[in-house]
């Protein structure tokens, strides 16, 4: 049996991940280590959480004692690495935390994997770390093209230099010590268990109750928008597939003005929730710091190596997360009153 470290696997992708991984094999067992921030939410793997292959452990990945017991403790095979400080507009006030967890911390997790995964110099058969990153290391697209693996870093917040050192110390243990690692970088993810600070689920959380629906300049910057469940299957072919050192890019060919987005989730909550709702909710504000007009990711390496394609269209895929939003009315409710984290820490501890 493959043991896995998921870091960050209570934040939104990581425990889609989780989640999908456990529905899909029986013979893998899931460390799930998660600092439990105000972005990790232990309701979101209430499904999974009796599960035998399933553990949870509360911590930090800069806390190399901590992450050496692991190691000691279940004999891991993979790391996967969701967990990061992820928010832009969080690391533009505050991005000595950024550098601290996306670089300090990624370095922790490969220092500890290479003590245990390497023997007189060869590795492990099977090992693999596998770092989850993102488009904006690349900096900003003009009109067309498309980020290609080979694309120059260029990354333009706090958040997106941190993650891209992390990609780069990951790489230099590639180069290094041919330690076998993979990254994937991906465009904007969206559905189930995404915390309400993010595009989508803000606009929807806003609207239900009749809030002002934000929107950045003129609300034309433009993303490639990935389903959720399409990013972790991608990440799974790479883990069990991708050519250890390579990097693959993960994108849904699903390019959306933000502001086409906000009107798309209006026009359905009009329509099936409260004729009430209208685009008069739409508030433009001043534009983010270094905000990035375009991205989008050329996912054809992942195509044409390991046969990965996305499945979900745009369309099916945000009316599926609405209907998921308005269906968890409970835990978007809990998610923003504030003192969810403890409550549903003490909730787990006590076995609820």
């Amino acid at each position: 049996m493959k043991t896995m470290i998921v870091t960050g696997g209570a934040g939104f992708i990581g425990s889609n991940f989780v989640i999908y991984m456990l529905n899909k094999y029986n013979d893998i067992k899931i460390i799930n280590l998660d600092k439990l921030t105000y972005a990790g939410n232990l309701e979101n793997l209430k499904c999974v959480q009796d599960n035998k292959n399933y553990v949870f452990v509360q911590g930090d990945i800069c806390d190399s004692e901590l992450i050496d017991k692991l190691f000691r403790e279940y004999d891991i095979s993979h790391v996967i690495n969701f967990a990061a400080e992820s928010h832009v507009d969080r690391s533009i006030t505050d991005p000595d935390i950024f550098i601290k967890t996306n670089v300090g911390g990624t370095a922790n997790l490969l220092n500890i994997a290479r003590k245990y995964w390497e023997v007189d110099g060869k590795y492990k058969e099977g090992v693999k770390y596998l770092q989850v990153s993102t488009d904006e290391v690349y900096g900003s697209l003009g009109d067309t093209g498309f980020f290609m693996e080979t694309t120059p870093l260029d990354p333009h917040s706090p958040y997106s230099a941190s993650k891209a050192g992390g990609d780069l110390i990951v790489k230099a243990y590639a180069d290094t010590y041919g330690m076998p690692v993979n990254i994937t970088r991906c465009s904007n993810n969206y559905g189930p268990y995404q915390f309400p600070e993010k595009l989508i689920p803000l606009m929807i959380n806003n609207a239900l109750t009749k809030k002002s629906l934000p929107v950045y300049g003129d609300g034309k910057n433009i993303r490639d928008w990935l389903y959720v469940e399409d990013h972790c299957s991608a990440i799974d072919m790479v883990l069990h597939n991708g050519k250890p050192g390579e990097v693959y890019n993960v994108g849904g060919h699903n390019e959306r003005e933000n502001i086409h987005i906000v009107k798309t989730i209006i026009g359905y909550l009009r329509e099936h929730v409260d004729s009430t709702i209208d685009e008069s909710l739409i508030k433009y504000v001043e534009d983010r710091k270094g905000h990035d007009r375009r991205y989008g990711i050329d996912p054809e390496k992942i195509k044409r190596e390991l046969g990965w394609y996305p499945v979900t269209t745009f369309e099916v895929g945000i009316e599926k997360t609405i209907k998921w939003y308005l269906d968890n009315k409970e835990w978007m409710n809990n998610i923003t009153s504030g003192d969810y984290q403890n409550y549903y820490k003490s909730m787990y501890e006590k076995g609820v």
